[in-house]
């Protein structure tokens, strides 16, 4: 049986597989950062639901079902920031603890959130828990170290994925990472990627749908172009 398809990018190393088969075969590997999928009712939203689009999108693409949370190890990774919605944090939260020394709950605050609510609050949070071991602690300096971002919701056009995080989001956790080497085992587009090159990381990533793949190799082959270009002009 063959192996995954393995692209190597400068300092990017991306597979075309599934993170559990892939993860046990990596070793040791300083931080992990994830955006899995979250676990939620897509038919919500009320009035709204029909004009979101992009929960049709999430529902076909089996980003509503939740994941494995065996795949967050304190016993490989160093450190670890994990996207989650808010109803599985009741669940995920104490395997994290069971996993990491300490940890913080940090927040991703959307400039512009959607307008809705259907009995809940309005959804211009996402939360994102950032846990680590001895070692690993959070990295910046004291204004890089706020347990917040303020950026819009929102992505370019050329990107076809229904869940993308902002790059400003991104790039502020890549920045709060302790670790040479970052692991996305739900790649996606590949924005954490491309957050982890601009900013002088080496970056693993798995990712399972083709297409959305080929987008991540894309975007972050063109980083590494753009930074190789900056070193020139310098």
């Amino acid at each position: 049986m063959s192996g995954p398809r393995v692209e190597r990018i400068g300092a990017a190393t991306l597979y075309h597989g599934d993170c559990r088969d892939i993860l046990p075969s990596l070793g040791a590997i300083d931080a992990l950062c994830m955006d899995p999928p979250y676990e939620f009712d897509t038919s919500g939203g009320g009035a709204f639901r029909a004009q979101r689009e992009n929960m049709d999108q999430i529902e076909a693409a089996g980003l509503a079902d939740g994941f494995d949370h065996s795949v967050i190890s304190g016993d490989q990774f160093g450190c670890a920031v994990i996207f989650a919605h808010n109803d599985q944090w009741a669940s995920l939260l104490p395997h994290v603890a069971g996993q990491f020394d300490r940890y913080a709950i940090c927040q991703w605050h959307k400039s512009n959130p959607l307008p809705v609510a259907n009995h809940h609050y309005q959804p211009d949070t996402e939360i994102y828990v950032h846990a680590w071991k001895r070692g690993f602690h959070p990295a910046g300096d004291l204004r890089q170290k706020k347990r917040f971002i303020v950026a819009p919701n929102g992505q370019d056009g050329s990107i076809d994925h229904p869940t993308v995080k902002p790059l400003a989001v991104m790039r502020k956790i890549v920045t709060n990472i302790t670790g040479e080497t970052i692991c996305d085992p739900f790649m996606g587009s590949g924005s954490t990627g491309v957050a982890a090159v601009e900013l002088g990381r080496r970056f693993i990533g798995i990712e399972r749908d083709p297409k959305h793949f080929e987008t991540a190799c894309r975007r972050i082959e063109a980083a590494q172009r753009q930074g190789a270009l900056m070193l020139a002009v310098a």
